[in-house]
Parts: C-alpha cells; structure tokens; sequence
C-alpha cells in the first residue's frame, strides 16, 4: 500500500509516465519498483477513475502513457495519508510514506498518524521486551535489547513530531529550507 500512496503522491506533484513514474519513486525511497507492481496499481486507479491515461506520441517510437491524478485521485490520496490503519502501523515504510507527505493534511490527521504508529511501536516494544527476558542465548538477546532500543528512540523521536505536526509554520527537526 506505501507504493500506491507514494505514486498518488507523485501524480499529485504533475502527470508522469510510468517509466519516469517508477523512476522518482526509487529515486526517493531507495527501494526498487517493479513494472509488475507498477502497472498493474496504475491499471487499478484508473478503473477506479484516480487517474487518467493518455497516449503521448513519440517521433519514431510507440506512444507513450502519461498518468495525471483526477479529483478523485486526489482525495483517495488524502483518505489514505490520514489513515493508518492498525494491520499497517507496524510497518515502517507505510509510516514513512505517510510521514512524508504530512504537509498534505491538518493537524489533527497528522496526529491520529503519529499516534497509530506510537501505538503499534508500544506493541512493538512490549512483545520484544517478553521475548528478550526470556532469552538465555547472548547474542539473541543482544538483537533484541538493540532492537528495542530502536522502538524506544523512535518512539522519543515521534514525541519531537507532534510539535512540529500541530504547527503549520514548523518544520520537523533537522529540516532546513
């Protein structure tokens, strides 16, 4: 779902091809997309009317797709950054899929984000915690002590956050203009 929100995003930005399309969403994730996962969520969003294709000639060569985001593109996008669901707060990527797009949505919304995910890193923390007091084996129990020293500082981490997402003239700590 975290690639279906970043490509929403994007379009929302200016009509892309998929190529092009593909190419930003690595570009600013790190990650690989696949024209097998690509495609077929472009085909999905515009059945569902979220966008619109078009051919674009090419002298010599086929045409090419362009994709631009419609009315109803724009506010499944923002359906989408302002919910996140219990089953996917775990998951760091639709965290920060969302995250990145905060200055799409309000305060309050910015904060029900902040707080599903502080909620499932609590969950997080507390199964971790089970797990490495029951741990006799060194070097398990190092993975999970460093592990929730990661939940524990992203978690102080998400309390700087909900300053800066309830203001909306500050930006994030470290971010510069």
């Amino acid at each position: 779902m975290w690639t279906e929100v970043l490509l929403l995003a994007k379009l929302a930005q200016r009509p892309f091809h998929g190529y092009e399309l593909r190419r930003e969403i690595e570009e600013s994730t790190g990650r690989t997309l696949s024209n097998n996962s690509l495609y077929p969520t472009l085909r999905r969003f515009a059945d569902a009317g979220a966008v619109i294709r078009s051919a674009e000639e090419q002298e010599g060569k086929p045409p090419r797709h362009v994709y631009e985001i419609t009315a109803v593109g724009r506010e499944l996008l923002h359906d989408m950054l302002a919910e996140l669901p219990e089953e996917l707060a775990a998951d760091e990527s639709e965290f920060l899929a969302r995250l990145a797009n905060f200055h799409r949505l309000g305060p309050p919304e910015r904060l029900r984000v902040l707080d599903a995910r502080d909620r499932a890193l609590d969950r997080i923390g507390i199964r971790i915690a089970k797990l490495a007091s029951a741990q006799e084996e060194t070097w398990s129990r190092l993975v999970l002590d460093r592990v929730l020293h990661k939940v524990s500082e992203e978690r102080a981490w998400l309390a700087g956050l909900r300053a800066a997402a309830t203001d909306t003239q500050a930006r994030p700590e470290g971010e510069t203009r």
